[in-house]
């Protein structure tokens, strides 16, 4: 396996997974702004070599953790010279790139069978997989009132903005401090949210405000979604349908970070909202941005990819 754009946060998990993962082997990581470096993952060290130098006929599978414009490109690449590929950019993700409908989306917990028989896969934003993840349960069984409003306020560590320096992100104006941005409804992986609610039938509006959590690593979101109908145990329904997935838990507690920072799990806990008019769940999901937003989920659908077992070589 290879990975390109391998010294950002996602890359650099990506290869700490592959070097532990007991099917497959690191053939090469890529990263042209620290080309010749080394960097140690485990108990191995791995030198990084210029995109323009990548062995890419020498993997069957390649990862592709490049910024979003720049990463297409090298997917196209890649599959040129035989590889399969997990796109971790939004380069292919749906509501976006004119081809995304070719790609599977591979939020693999809904589209499992589609990425086990592709060529290649576009990974979900960190944001849209706790999300989608949190709604699939209503989503495929038409529960969301037709007109209403899915509100979403989520929060995410500072490795989600990546690793290029910025100093509104570094420690001293980061450290004891919470702030929203990209207020009015404007964040990126919005298209990709917005793109899987239509495709399942979905007629409801999405409001989505992150807001910048001062920890390295996760990502907590709180959702209130109207109903079509009450549900009298909403927990009972979200057991139910993740009951035979290994990396979603169900939890009656309060989801919190420390429960999945480190792991390639989503934790989920729904509940009714009380002293409303109109019958609403709230949905409370936990991931960790670097893991089961990124890097765990691409090689959960690598895995697939690759005629692995799903689960191989995952921190649950």
């Amino acid at each position: 396996m290879g990975v390109l754009g391998a010294s950002g946060y996602a890359g650099r998990e990506l290869c700490a997974l592959l070097v532990r993962h007991p099917g497959t082997e690191l053939a090469f990581a890529c990263a042209n702004e620290q080309r010749g470096a080394t960097a140690r993952f485990g108990d191995r060290s791995v030198t990084f070599l210029a995109h323009d130098d990548a062995p890419l006929d020498r993997a069957q599978l390649v990862f592709s953790a490049l910024p979003h414009g720049a990463s297409k490109r090298w997917v196209d690449a890649a599959h040129a010279a035989g590889a399969k590929v997990v796109d971790l950019s939004a380069d292919l993700r749906p509501g976006g790139a004119r081809d995304a409908a070719l790609v599977p989306y591979g939020l693999t917990e809904l589209a499992r069978d589609e990425v086990r028989a592709a060529s290649v896969v576009a990974n979900p934003g960190c944001y849209a997989t706790a999300v989608l993840l949190a709604l699939l349960p209503l989503l495929v069984r038409g529960l969301i009132a037709p007109g209403g409003c899915v509100s979403v306020a989520a929060a995410s560590g500072v490795t989600g903005a990546g690793i290029t320096p910025r100093q509104d992100l570094m420690f001293a104006e980061v450290s004891g401090d919470y702030r929203p941005y990209a207020l009015g409804n404007t964040h990126r992986h919005l298209a990709e949210m917005r793109a899987v609610m239509r495709a399942l039938d979905c007629d409801a509006d999405l409001v989505f405000t992150p807001h910048l959590l001062p920890v390295a690593r996760g990502i907590l979101a709180t959702i209130t979604v109207p109903l079509a109908e009450p549900l009298a145990n909403p927990l009972d329904l979200w057991r139910a349908h993740y009951a035979s997935e290994p990396f979603v838990e169900i939890t009656d507690h309060v989801p919190a970070l420390r429960d999945v920072v480190h792991r390639n799990i989503a934790r989920i806990a729904a509940h009714a909202a009380a002293g409303v008019r109109h019958p609403t769940v709230i949905v409370v999901a936990a991931i960790d941005n670097l893991v089961k937003g990124a890097a765990g989920q691409a090689i959960q659908n690598g895995n697939l990819l690759a005629g692995l077992d799903e689960a191989m070589g995952l921190p649950a």
